[in-house]
């Protein structure tokens, strides 16, 4: 789901320019990404964090699941510009369980050190930020849906177990067979390769360039290995129920740096065969 947000320069920005800003494309919402083109060699900001600008001017950014409602974008350079950027709030769906027995919401130490293990080599995955400016105008060219089937869960629901808020879901989940094969939405080169970790189980993660990654959760069967690069429909792994699942699941994610982002307004409306 893509369309176009024109961007005009306020009024108060006219010490940097009276040109307006360029146009962005994407989704200007909360889990949203968005991608504009200024003059080869500016610099962007964007809530005075800077942006990587390709050599042909593109540049983009994301926003976390509870982003905040403006921001304010920064070119500066050939036709400099400013702009406050109005971001979109989402509700999100909030379920309460009560009941559940402690040791389900809170691990054992044996496993919060394990936990601590697994999440640094996630970080370490998702730091690659390879400098990759085909991997990265392929995924902004558009995604495809890794797996078909039912969606199960979506973007930014969140549980509260016995009153305490858990962690928010930051994925899509399409609830399809053990087995079903798992292809890249994207191209990319593959950053991490496990077979079981505590949370996700089977788990890759593909780097689309630039900070933008892709992250496929609780698969039976890891195909993909760790310095591949794979294009859009490669094979690199199959549905499962590993790791913290209820039943077998995709759950496809997606990062922008630091920010959580929501992969179905990346992709069109899925069509079933």
């Amino acid at each position: 789901m893509k369309f176009a947000l024109a961007v005009i320069c306020l009024a108060g920005c006219s010490s940097l320019a009276a040109a307006q800003c360029p146009p962005l494309t994407g989704n200007l919402v909360q889990g949203g990404l968005v991608w504009g083109k200024t003059a080869p060699g500016n610099a962007v900001t964007l809530a005075d964090e800077p942006l990587d600008v390709l050599a042909d001017g593109t540049f983009f950014a994301g926003f976390g699941r509870d982003a905040g409602v403006t921001a304010e974008l920064v070119i500066r350079g050939e036709r400099p510009c400013k702009q406050t950027l109005q971001i979109a709030a989402r509700e999100y769906r909030i379920s309460r369980v009560e009941g559940v027995p402690q040791k389900t919401v809170t691990p054992s130490q044996e496993h919060l050190d394990r936990i601590a293990r697994e999440r640094a080599l996630v970080r370490a995955a998702k730091g690659t930020r390879l400098q990759r400016p085909d991997l990265l105008q392929a995924a902004l060219a558009g995604f495809s849906w890794p797996a078909r089937g039912r969606i199960s869960g979506v973007y930014g629901s969140q549980r509260v177990y016995n009153g305490t808020p858990g962690s928010p879901h930051y994925g899509v989940d399409v609830a399809v067979p053990t087995g079903t094969p798992v292809y890249a939405p994207s191209a990319g080169r593959v950053t991490l390769a496990e077979t079981d970790l505590f949370f996700s189980g089977g788990t890759v993660i593909l780097d689309h360039g630039f900070g933008l990654s892709s992250s496929f959760l609780h698969m039976s069967k890891v195909h993909a290995v760790v310095g591949q690069e794979v294009a859009t429909g490669d094979l690199i792994g199959e549905v499962g129920a590993t790791g913290r699942a209820t039943g077998p699941h995709l759950d496809w994610r997606m990062s922008w740096r630091n920010q959580r982002i929501d992969p179905q307004l990346l992709v069109p409306p899925m069509a079933l065969e």
